[in-house]
C-alpha cells in the first residue's frame, strides 16, 4: 500500500480525530527515518543554511562556528571558484549585496565572483553589511570578516565538540566548468569522501557526512559521476528550464509588491510534471529532494509551495528524503514537518533544534561572546 493510499484510508476510517493526525504523523516518520538511516544521514536533520545566518553575516566564520557549537547536523555553504582556481563558500555570484566591493573595486563592483583572485576576495569586508542591514543583531568585530575557503569551512566542521556535516551546492555550476571535479579533489584530499577518519563523531562518522546538492540537472549528473557513493539533492524551483508552472502573468504584470511574493503564488503545472521531475532526480543517483516552501508570514524567503503532503509523498513512495528551504519559524516547522518533511534548511538553527527537542545549552549570542564574537 502506497503512502498516499494508506493516508486515505487512515482518514476514511477515523475522520476529525486527534488519531488522524497521529497516525499520519507516525507513517510519514517512519518513511522517512527508515530512508535516512539507509542513506546514513541524521533525522530529522538540521541544516545550518549559510551557517547561523540569523546571528551572524552569512558564510562567515562566526556563522559557521556558532552552528557547529549549537550542535547543527550539517553546515551549508554554496561552493563557487576564483580566477586563480580556489574553491570558496559564498551564495551571490557578484559581491555587492554582501562585501565593500563597490567600495574597494569599484571598476569590477558588478562583476562575477569568478573574476576576483582568492588574494582579491579575502581583502573584502564580508561583515559590515550585516551590521548596517541587522542593527538589533550587529557586533563591531563582524566588521571586516573575510571570505572563506572550502578549507577553512572544513577546518571549522572538524574544529569542535559537535563534528557536523557538510551539505554542499554547486551554485550557478555552468559559470565554473569543472567545480564538481574539484570537488571531489579536495574532499578528496581532506579525508571526506570514503571511510570516515578515526577522530570523527557525530554526523562526521556516519555514511551521508557530506551531502552534495544543486539546483542543474547537468550539475547532479556530474556530481553522480564523480561521487556515486555521494548522497545528493537535487534542489526543487519552479519556471523556465525547471519544474513547469501553471502559465500565469510575468512578476512585471503581477503587480506584486516583491519577487518573493510572485514566487510564493506559483504552482506546478501538473502533479505529472512534478511526478517526472523526481522520478529524473531518482533515476539520476538524488537520494532526496529540496524543495522550496511558503511561509506562514511570506516575507524574501517564501516561495512556491512544494511540500504539499502530496509531493512529500511523491518523494517518498520513490525513496527519495525530503529536505525543505529555508524555514526559520516555529510556525512553519510545525506547519510543514508532519506533511512529511525529512529536515529543514534553517538559518536559526537554535530555533528547528529546539522544535525538534535538542535545545542548545547556550543562546547564539552567548556562543558569540565566548567565541570572542
Amino acid at each position: 500500500m502506497t503512502i498516499t493510499a494508506l493516508r486515505t484510508l487512515i482518514r476514511t476510517l477515523i475522520p476529525g480525530t486527534l488519531l488522524v493526525s497521529q497516525l499520519a504523523l507516525a507513517t510519514e516518520a517512519d518513511v522517512g527515518q527508515t530512508l535516512a538511516r539507509q542513506a546514513g544521514i541524521p533525522w530529522p536533520a538540521v541544516i545550518a543554511h549559510r551557517g547561523a545566518s540569523f546571528d551572524a553575516p552569512e558564510s562567515t566564520a562566526p556563522a559557521y562556528l556558532v552552528a557547529r557549537e549549537l550542535g547543527a547536523d550539517y553546515l551549508e555553504l554554496d561552493l563557487q571558484r576564483t580566477k586563480d582556481g580556489q574553491l570558496i563558500a559564498l551564495h551571490d555570484d557578484t559581491l555587492e549585496r554582501t562585501t565593500d566591493v563597490a567600495k574597494r573595486f569599484p571598476e569590477r563592483a558588478k562583476a562575477p565572483v569568478s573574476q576576483f583572485t582568492l588574494a582579491e576576495l579575502k581583502s573584502l569586508d564580508a561583515g559590515s553589511w550585516f551590521n548596517q542591514a541587522h542593527p538589533d543583531r550587529a557586533r563591531p568585530k563582524f566588521a571586516g570578516l573575510r571570505i572563506l575557503t572550502l578549507d577553512e569551512v572544513i577546518d571549522i566542521a572538524e574544529g569542535g565538540r559537535n563534528k557536523p556535516g557538510l551539505y554542499i551546492e554547486t551554485k550557478q555550476p555552468k559559470l565554473f566548468p569543472g567545480i564538481e571535479r574539484d570537488l571531489k579533489a579536495k574532499l578528496t584530499q581532506r579525508g571526506w569522501l570514503g571511510k570516515p577518519k578515526a577522530s570523527a563523531t557525530g554526523v562526521a562518522a556516519m555514511p551521508g557526512r557530506v551531502i552534495l546538492q544543486t539546483f542543474e540537472k547537468g550539475s547532479l549528473e556530474l556530481l553522480q559521476k564523480e561521487m556515486p557513493d555521494t548522497p545528493k539533492i537535487l534542489l526543487l524551483w519552479l519556471g523556465d528550464d525547471y519544474i513547469p508552472a501553471k502559465p500565469g502573468p510575468t512578476y512585471a504584470e503581477s503587480g506584486e509588491a516583491s519577487k518573493a511574493a510572485y514566487y510564493a503564488k506559483q504552482q506546478v503545472r501538473s502533479e505529472g510534471d512534478f511526478t517526472a521531475w523526481i522520478e529524473w532526480a531518482k533515476a539520476h543517483g538524488a537520494i532526496g529532494i529540496g524543495p522550496s516552501a511558503a511561509l506562514e508570514e511570506g516575507g524574501d524567503q517564501s516561495y512556491a509551495d512544494l511540500v504539499k503532503p502530496w509531493m512529500n509523498d511523491v518523494a517518498h513512495e520513490r525513496g527519495l528524503l525530503v529536505h525543505a528551504y529555508t524555514v526559520d519559524s516555529a510556525v512553519d516547522y510545525a506547519r510543514l514537518a508532519p506533511r512529511g518533511v525529512d529536515g529543514f534548511f534553517s538559518n536559526r538553527a537554535a530555533e528547528l533544534l529546539k522544535f525538534y527537542e535538542r535545545p542548545a545549552k547556550q543562546a547564539p549570542a552567548a556562543l558569540l561572546k565566548q567565541l570572542g564574537y
